[in-house]
C-alpha cells in the first residue's frame, strides 16, 4: 500500500470517528484540539488531517462553525453515508449503521450510482411511513471492472452488465472493444458519464470468452465480486523471501509441544492444514488438550506487503473449481500448513479438562509443534465408529469429550441448525459429474467443538471484565438475536405446515427454534423449515463492540482458529499476543473500520461461492434437458414456483406462464399458486414432477415445466 493510499484509509477511519463524536454530543461545540483528544490522536500529522476533515464536513453541511474554530453538529441538513443495495426494479435501498431503517432511493434519485456503491445521501419527506432519500455524492464505486456481454453492431457497441441490479448499459466505441465479438463475455470499466447522457461511456479491458464457457463464467464471477485472479508479483516475491528455518532462538521463546502427541483432521482434498489437536494425560481425571493454530502472524507482520494484500482480500474464497486464497501458496500450503512429520510455529489455546469436559485450567501463547499424523475426516470417523486403527482410542476419547462439550452448549440455548452444503465431483476438464450434499459426521463435529471452545475462551480472556484487568479493543464475532418481526414471519410461515413456534417464558427463542427443527427433521420437513429458520436470524459479523453470539449462546466469541484463510483471525492473534505481553492496545476506531471491511469481504465471498455453485448446477443439468424428475416446491412467487430436485438439489423455475391448463394466481397469504377454474394449488413443500426444459449457463438459470401424472 502506498503512503497516499495508507493515508486515505486513516483519513476515512478518522472521518467516521469525527462524525460519530459529533452525533454523540449534538448540542455542544468543539475545537479540533478537543476532538483530537477525544479520539486519542496525539501526533501532529494526524491532527492536521482532523483539521482537513472538519473543513470538508463544514463544506458539505454535516457540521457548522458556530465560533472561530469551534464546530457543532448540523441538525438541519442530515447526510448519511452507506452502501446501495440495488433491486431488479431499478430502485435501491440505502443501508447504513447511521440509519435504523433501510432508506428507499428511487431510480431517478440514484444520480448515476450503482448497486454496491458507497454513497452519501440526504433524506427526503417520508411517504407511507417509509424513509426515502436521494444520492448526494458517490464516494466509492463498488467495482473498477464489471462483468457482462458485448452487443455489437456496425457503428458502436453496448456492454450489458451481468448484475441484474445495474439497469444501464455502457456505450463503447468500436476502437475500445479489444476485438471482442458480438455476444462475447467481457470485463469492462466505466470511463465517463457526462451529465445529461443516458449511458456511461466505457471500454473493454478483458475478453473472457463465449458465454457459458467455464473459464469465461468463473472469471466473470470473480470480477463481479471484486475477487482477484492471482497475486501481484511484488506480493509473491515478498512471500518467497520469507525464511523457512525453524530456529533454536525462536523455539526458546515458545512453549514446546514437539514431544506431545499431535495430529490434524481435515477433508481428504485439503491442501492447507491450519489447526491441530494435541492430547496428553495429566492424571486419572485430567487431560490436556491443545488447540494449535498456524502462527501466520509470525510470518505476516502488520502493515507489511503481505499484510496489506491479505487485508484487501479479507478472506479466502472457495469457488467450486478453485480457491482464491488470502495468502500466497508458499504460506498457505507451505510455511503455515501444519503438515505431518514437520516442525511448525503455532499459536495455541491449551486446556486442562476433567472427564465431563469442564475446564480446570487454560493457557494461551505461542508454541512449536510436530504433527505425528494427518487424518482425513473419513479415517477419523472410521476409528470413532469401529475403535480400530492407529490412535483409535485417542480419537474416540476426543469425540466423547467433544460430545459432552456440545451437549452443554445446546442446553445453554445454542441453535442446532444443520445447513446442507452442496458439493461437486469434477472430471479432468472441470465438468461436474456428480452433485451431492456434504454430511457432517462425528469427526467433523469433534473438530468443530474444539475450535468453538478455543474461539470462545480466547474471546472471554480478552473481553470479560475482571478485577485488576483492563479490557482492550478486540475483534468479536457477533450474532444478534432475531427481531420480533422476523419471528412473527417465521410463525406465520410454519403455521401453514402445521407447526408452531412455542416460545417459553424467560428463555431465548433459540430453545423454541431447536424444538421446531427437531420436529421438522422427524417429519421429513427439514428441507423447507430450516432455510426459513435461518432467514429469521440476523447475520453474524465482525465487530469491536461485543453483543455476544446468539446462535452459539456464547457471551464472548471470536475467530482465532483459521488465520490462513480469514484476516479476522490474524488480527485476533496479534491482539491476543499484545495483551499477553502488555503491549500497546489497538485503536478502537481503526479496529471498527477493519471489522466493517472484513465483514464486507466475507459477504462478497459467500455471494461468489453461491454464484459458482449455481453455475455448476446448471452445467451439470445441460445433458439432462428433456428428462422428467421428481422434486419439491422450494419457493413460490407471483411469477412462478421454484422446484428443488430430489436427486441432486438443483433448483429451477416453473414459470407461471408455462402452466397453461388453467389461469393461475399467486396467493400471498398462503404462499400458493391457485388455479381459478379447477382450484388446483401448488405450495411450499409440495412434491411435483417436472421436465427440465432449459439449462442456461450464461444466466445461470434452470427452467422447468410441470408434468401432470396421468
Amino acid at each position: 500500500m502506498s503512503k497516499n493510499k495508507s493515508r486515505g484509509v486513516i483519513k476515512k477511519v478518522l472521518r467516521e470517528g469525527v462524525i460519530r463524536f459529533f452525533k454523540k454530543t449534538p448540542n455542544k461545540s468543539f475545537n479540533y484540539k478537543q476532538i483530537a483528544a477525544a479520539l486519542d490522536v496525539r501526533d501532529s500529522d494526524t491532527r492536521k488531517t482532523i483539521l482537513e476533515i472538519l473543513s470538508e464536513l463544514k463544506n458539505d453541511d454535516t457540521i457548522k462553525e458556530v465560533d472561530r474554530g469551534r464546530y457543532k453538529f448540523n441538525h438541519h441538513v442530515q447526510t448519511l453515508i452507506g452502501v446501495l443495495d440495488g433491486t431488479k426494479s431499478g430502485d435501491a435501498y440505502f443501508v447504513s449503521e447511521e440509519s435504523e431503517d433501510d432508506v428507499l432511493i428511487k431510480e431517478k434519485d440514484l444520480k448515476q450510482a450503482f448497486d454496491g456503491d458507497t454513497v452519501s445521501i440526504k433524506l427526503k419527506n417520508r411517504k407511507s411511513g417509509r424513509p426515502m432519500g436521494e444520492v448526494v455524492e458517490i464516494l466509492k464505486r463498488a467495482r473498477v471492472e464489471y462483468a457482462g456481454t458485448i452487443q455489437k453492431n456496425q457503428k458502436y457497441a453496448f456492454f450489458v452488465p451481468d448484475n441484474q441490479n445495474i439497469h444501464v448499459d455502457f456505450f463503447i466505441d468500436l476502437t475500445k472493444i479489444k476485438n471482442a465479438r458480438n455476444g462475447d463475455k467481457v470485463l469492462a470499466k466505466m470511463l465517463d458519464w457526462p451529465r445529461g447522457k443516458k449511458n456511461p461511456y466505457g471500454e473493454v479491458t478483458v475478453v473472457l470468452g463465449r458465454p457459458g464457457e467455464n473459464e469465461a463464467e468463473i472469471h466473470g464471477i470473480l470480477a463481479e465480486y471484486n475477487l482477484p485472479y492471482d497475486f501481484p508479483k511484488h506480493v509473491e516475491k515478498a512471500a518467497e523471501a520469507i525464511s523457512t528455518d525453524i530456529t533454536a532462538a525462536e523455539i526458546k521463546k515458545r512453549r514446546d509441544f514437539r514431544d506431545i502427541l499431535t495430529f490434524t483432521i481435515d477433508p481428504h482434498d485439503a491442501k492447507d492444514f491450519d489447526d491441530a489437536l494435541s492430547l496428553k494425560r495429566i492424571d486419572d481425571d485430567t487431560w490436556e488438550v491443545g488447540v494449535h493454530i498456524a502462527d501466520v502472524s509470525h510470518y505476516v507482520t502488520a502493515d507489511s506487503t503481505l499484510d496489506q494484500e491479505a487485508y484487501n482480500r479479507g478472506n479466502s474464497c472457495y469457488l467450486v473449481d478453485r480457491v482464491v486464497p488470502m495468502l500466497p501458496e508458499v504460506l498457505s500450503n507451505g510455511l503455515c500448513s501444519l503438515r505431518p512429520k514437520e516442525e511448525k510455529y503455532t499459536f495455541s489455546a491449551v486446556f486442562e479438562l476433567d472427564g465431563n469436559g469442564t475446564i480446570k485450567k487454560e493457557w494461551f501463547g505461542k508454541t512449536v509443534i510436530y504433527s505425528d499424523r494427518r487424518f482425513t475426516y473419513e479415517e477419523a470417523q472410521e476409528r470413532i465408529e469401529t475403535g480400530e486403527g492407529d490412535l483409535a482410542d485417542e480419537c474416540r476419547f476426543l469425540n466423547d469429550m467433544a460430545q459432552k462439550i456440545r451437549s452443554k452448549r445446546i442446553k445453554s440455548g445454542a441453535l442446532e441448525i444443520e445447513g446442507e452444503e452442496t458439493k461437486f465431483r469434477l472430471d479432468e476438464d472441470g465438468h461436474p459429474v456428480e452433485v451431492y450434499q456434504k454430511v457432517s459426521k462425528e469427526a467433523n463435529k469433534l473438530i468443530e467443538e474444539f475450535m468453538l471452545l478455543a474461539n470462545k475462551r480466547v474471546a472471554a480472556f480478552m473481553g470479560k471484565p475482571e478485577k485488576g484487568k483492563t479490557v482492550v479493543p478486540f475483534v468479536y464475532r457477533i450474532h444478534d438475536k432475531p427481531n420480533e418481526e422476523k419471528l412473527q414471519d417465521l410463525k406465520l410461515y410454519i403455521k401453514r405446515f402445521g407447526y408452531q413456534l412455542e416460545l417459553e417464558k424467560n428463555k431465548p427463542a433459540s430453545f423454541a427454534i431447536n424444538k421446531l427443527l427437531s420436529s421438522a427433521k422427524k417429519n421429513g420437513d427439514q428441507a423447507f423449515i430450516s432455510p426459513m429458520a435461518i432467514k429469521s436470524m440476523a447475520k453474524a459479523v465482525y465487530s469491536a463492540d461485543n453483543i455476544g453470539h446468539y446462535g452459539l449462546a456464547f457471551q464472548y466469541y471470536s475467530h482465532f482458529t483459521s488465520p490462513i484463510r480469514r484476516y479476522a483471525d490474524l488480527l485476533v492473534h496479534r491482539l491476543l499476543y499484545n495483551q499477553l505481553h502488555k503491549m500497546q492496545k489497538a485503536n478502537e476506531d481503526v479496529l471498527t473500520s477493519q471489522c466493517k471491511h472484513i465483514s464486507n469481504t466475507e459477504k462478497q465471498a459467500v455471494q461468489a461461492e453461491r454464484a459458482s455453485i449455481k453455475f455448476m448446477q446448471v452445467k451439470y443439468m445441460l445433458d439432462k434437458v428433456g428428462e422428467v424428475m421428481p422434486g419439491r416446491i422450494s419457493g413460490v412467487t407471483e411469477w412462478g414456483i421454484f422446484v428443488e430436485l430430489h436427486t441432486n438439489k438443483c433448483e429451477g423455475l416453473v414459470h407461471i406462464r408455462s402452466m397453461k391448463d388453467d389461469h393461475y394466481v399467486f396467493n400471498h397469504e398462503t404462499l400458493q399458486i391457485i388455479g381459478k377454474r379447477n382450484g388446483a394449488s401448488f405450495g411450499l413443500g409440495d412434491d411435483v414432477l417436472v421436465e427440465v426444459k432449459d439449462a442456461n449457463l450464461a444466466k445461470k438459470q434452470l427452467d422447468f415445466e410441470l408434468v401432470h401424472e396421468s
